[in-house]
C-alpha cells in the first residue's frame, strides 16, 4: 500500500511524503527538519525508511532545508543538473547537497529508485529549471504537478495517467489584479512562467482527467490571493459543469499550507 502526506504546501515551505511499506520518498523540502522529525513521529513515519529525495526545483521554498536533511540522514538528492545548479547558488540554502549526495536525473528518463519507478517532466515555471513528477508503485500512479506556469501538451498527456494528483492552484485572478501585490509581481505570477489559477486548474483537470483519475489535491495556494475554500469551490464548479462529481466520481481536496493533511492511504 502506498501512503501520501503533505507536510505543507505553499510559499512558507513545501514538503511531501510517498511510502510504502518498505521504502519512502520525501519530495521538495522547505520546511525545517525539526518540523518534519517531529510531523513523522506524530503520524507514524520512520524516517530511516526515507531512502531519497527528489526536488521540483530550485526556490527557497521546495529546497531550504536540502543540504541539511541529505547530511543529517546520509540521503541521496536526485534533481536534474540545472535545478543541483540552483541549488548551489540559492543563498537561501544554508548548508548545500555535497557532491557525494547529488544524483542527476533526466527530463523524460525513467529510473527505477527502490519501490519507486520515477520520470521527471518539464514545468514552466521561472526557475533554473522545474519538473513535475510522474511516480508509479505497483500499479498506481501518482502525480506531482506543482508551481506551474501554464498548461503544456505534456502536462496534459501526464493528467491523463494519474491515479492520484497533486496540481497547483496558486490564485484567484481577481482577487491577485485588486490585492496588495505590485504590478510587476502581478506579471510574473499571471505570466506563462508564473503559477497557475484556480481557473485554469480546473480547466485542466475537466479537460484531461480520465475515469482513473482517484483523488486530486490542490497545492501551493497563495495566502494573499486566494482561499481554501475559494479554491476548492471554483474548481468543484468548473467539474461539475463538465458531469465530473466531486466526492462521487472523484475526490477533491485543498492541501493546507502550514499544517500537514494526516496519512492518505493509495490503493
Amino acid at each position: 500500500m502506498l501512503k501520501f502526506i503533505s507536510f505543507g504546501s505553499g510559499s512558507s515551505g513545501n514538503c511531501y511524503y510517498l511510502g510504502t511499506a518498505t521504502d519512502g520518498l520525501i519530495i521538495d523540502i522547505g520546511i525545517g527538519i525539526r518540523t518534519l522529525k517531529k510531523y513523522c513521529r506524530e503520524y507514524g513515519v520512520q524516517l530511516n525508511s526515507v531512502k531519497r529525495v527528489l526536488i521540483t526545483h530550485d526556490h527557497a521554498d521546495h529546497i531550504k532545508s536540502v543540504g541539511a536533511l541529505s547530511h543529517d540522514m546520509n540521503l541521496p538528492v536526485y534533481a536534474t543538473h540545472k535545478v543541483h545548479e540552483g541549488i548551489d547558488n540559492n543563498y537561501c540554502v544554508a548548508r548545500k547537497v555535497s557532491v557525494d549526495h547529488k544524483k542527476e536525473i533526466e527530463l523524460d528518463t525513467e529510473v527505477q529508485l527502490g519501490d519507486f519507478k520515477v520520470r521527471p517532466f518539464a514545468v514552466p515555471h521561472d526557475a533554473s529549471e522545474n519538473v513535475g513528477y510522474e511516480i508509479e508503485v505497483e500499479g498506481i500512479i501518482f502525480v506531482m504537478l506543482t508551481d506551474v506556469g501554464h498548461i503544456t501538451d505534456e502536462i496534459k498527456h501526464v493528467i491523463g495517467r494519474a491515479n492520484y494528483l497533486v496540481i497547483e492552484a496558486n490564485h484567484d485572478v481577481e482577487m491577485l489584479k485588486n490585492g496588495p501585490y505590485p504590478k510587476y509581481l502581478q506579471d510574473r505570477i499571471l505570466s506563462e512562467s508564473g503559477h497557475l489559477s484556480n481557473t485554469s486548474c480546473g480547466e485542466a483537470l475537466v479537460d484531461n482527467m480520465t475515469e482513473e483519475l482517484k483523488h486530486v489535491w490542490l497545492c501551493h495556494l497563495s495566502e494573499e490571493n486566494n482561499h481554501p475554500e475559494l479554491a476548492r469551490k471554483t474548481v468543484e464548479q468548473i467539474l461539475r459543469s463538465h458531469g465530473v462529481i466531486p466526492g462521487k466520481d472523484v475526490e477533491l481536496e485543498v492541501l493546507k499550507r502550514k499544517t500537514p493533511t494526516g496519512v492518505y492511504e493509495l490503493t
